[in-house]
């Protein structure tokens, strides 16, 4: 008979420090790792920034609306796994159309913004095209980090986070890097 493995979930209401450090500290130190990551992947976007110092101004943007709403999904996904009454088929399905939706919303706004404070229509085209993208795509990498997480038994809601924001975050500064290339070059 297969022994079943249960999950061990970060309670700061039960759990000892030392347990709460177990459980938290390895992913931490990975995304620590992996954030520097980040800094090289932006680094092979020199010619683009250097070109135009203003694609700059929007990275952080870009980077935190995607991270926002794949922080969203996480939550409430990792919240009801806890219920056992989450299927990731239907949450993909409705966070995919989600995607698109915010996608389509805060480019529109993130372009127009753009273009009115910087009158550049390649940058302001840019900036709208990736925040899409990036936000299209952050639902997507929230779910299925988390589903990983609660499939190797451990806590999503303290192991998600973590990946899934240096992910995400690696995932929109490619996204942008790749769009300011193919547009403003």
């Amino acid at each position: 008979m297969k022994k079943q493995r249960t999950t061990l979930y970060a309670d700061d209401t039960s759990e000892s420090i030392i347990t709460l450090l177990k459980l938290r500290a390895p992913t931490l130190i990975l995304g620590l790792l992996l954030g520097f990551g980040i800094s090289i992947v932006t680094s092979r976007f020199e010619e683009v920034l250097s070109q135009n110092v203003e694609v700059a101004f929007f990275l952080p943007f870009v980077v935190y609306i995607s991270d926002a709403i794949g922080t969203q999904t996480e939550a409430i996904y990792a919240r009801n796994l806890k219920t056992s009454k989450a299927k990731f088929g239907g949450y993909f399905r409705k966070e995919s159309i989600l995607g698109i939706f915010f996608g389509l919303i805060f480019g529109a706004l993130a372009g127009l913004i753009a273009f009115f404070w910087l009158d550049n229509n390649l940058l302001a085209l840019s900036v709208s095209v990736a925040t899409f993208l990036a936000v299209a795509v952050a639902p997507l990498v929230a779910l299925t980090v988390t589903q990983i997480f609660q499939s190797m038994h451990k806590d999503p809601a303290a192991g998600t986070g973590p990946i899934a924001t240096v992910i995400q975050d690696m995932t929109s500064v490619v996204i942008y890097g790749v769009v300011c290339s193919i547009i403003i070059l």
